[in-house]
């Protein structure tokens, strides 16, 4: 093949597929469907392979088109990294640092972590962006964020864990509530016993209790499911019923005598950990390494981490 492959027809074909449809990536292109559908026909034939396969309405890539996907999203992250680095040689204060992580981190990463980066570099962006474990992982596996903060990730090919802390499954609870006056720590099935807000299956910590659950024969009913920390906060200062979570999360509340964190006398909870985590492979920018190197020595959630092993 003499000829270079047209990269805008990579990126249509890298949208369609990220996006799941035809008509999702001309949406976000603002574009006609029809153009990309004729574009990434003409790039397989450019090619000689089929590159999509139509599914119902969507679309996925065959493994041709998969090999052209990946080397797009790599492409494009090495571009960012390379005009990041080029920014630093200049001098330029700007330029941003993308950071996906669970709601629990947000408190103590606004405050030290985030003050001593502005000081250092007050003209660069940072955008943080809520989402569940799994949603975590997926988003620094595919570069659309360059550092991730998680707890109890699932063990993914290719992502990395820079730092990481043992942090016990708690049941958190109000001063009040029965559970924070007996002396010893509750076990798993106790907590039946009370209302339990949970989060969704999407996010590390209903999957660690649904494993623990699976070893014990049980299963917890919960009285509410949410996507919300905040939600479940005040769920549990109302005295409504229990919350399962790790200390940090809720480390302010704790501090302050609101609520009561207790372990929960389980070993697979109380192994549980939280995780630092970017992907295999990516160049880190000098102030992403920097944001990184501070989130690891002045967050106390990751207080005397060590690096983990790569996880790969």
């Amino acid at each position: 093949m003499k000829n270079a492959i047209n990269e805008r027809r990579i990126l249509y074909l890298y949208e369609a597929a990220n996006l799941g449809s035809l008509r999702a990536a001309a949406d976000k292109l603002d574009m006609n469907a029809s153009v990309i559908s004729r574009q990434i026909a003409q790039l397989e034939a450019e090619l000689a392979l089929p590159l999509m396969e139509r599914k119902g309405r969507g679309v996925k890539p065959t493994e041709a088109g998969q090999l052209l996907v990946d080397f797009y999203r790599q492409y494009s992250a090495n571009q960012d990294d390379l005009i990041a680095k080029l920014d630093e040689i200049r001098g330029l204060a700007r330029g941003q640092i993308d950071v996906v992580l669970g709601e629990g981190f947000v408190s103590e990463m606004l405050g030290a972590p985030l003050s001593a980066f502005w000081r250092r570099h007050p003209g660069l962006t940072v955008s943080l962006n809520l989402a569940g474990t799994n949603e975590v992982i997926r988003r620094v596996e595919e570069d659309t964020a360059q550092i991730g903060l998680v707890y109890n990730p699932p063990k993914v090919p290719g992502i990395r864990s820079r730092a990481s802390v043992r942090h016990p499954l708690c049941a958190i609870v109000s001063p009040g509530h029965p559970l924070a006056r007996q002396a010893q720590r509750p076990k798993l099935g106790e907590l039946r016993d009370y209302p339990i807000a949970q989060m969704y299956g999407s996010y590390g910590v209903r999957q660690l209790i649904e494993v623990a659950e699976h070893a014990e024969h049980l299963r917890l009913a919960p009285t509410l499911m949410t996507n919300s920390m905040l939600i479940m906060k005040h769920f549990a200062m109302a005295g409504l019923g229990v919350m399962m979570l790790p200390a940090f999360a809720m480390s302010r509340e704790i501090a302050a005598g609101q609520l009561v964190a207790l372990p929960i006398d389980h070993p697979f909870l109380a192994s549980a950990e939280a995780h630092i985590v970017t992907r295999q492979g990516r160049q880190l920018s000098g102030a992403a390494n920097q944001l990184l190197q501070l989130l690891t020595s002045t967050m106390s959630t990751f207080r005397d981490s060590a690096p983990a092993a790569d996880r790969d």
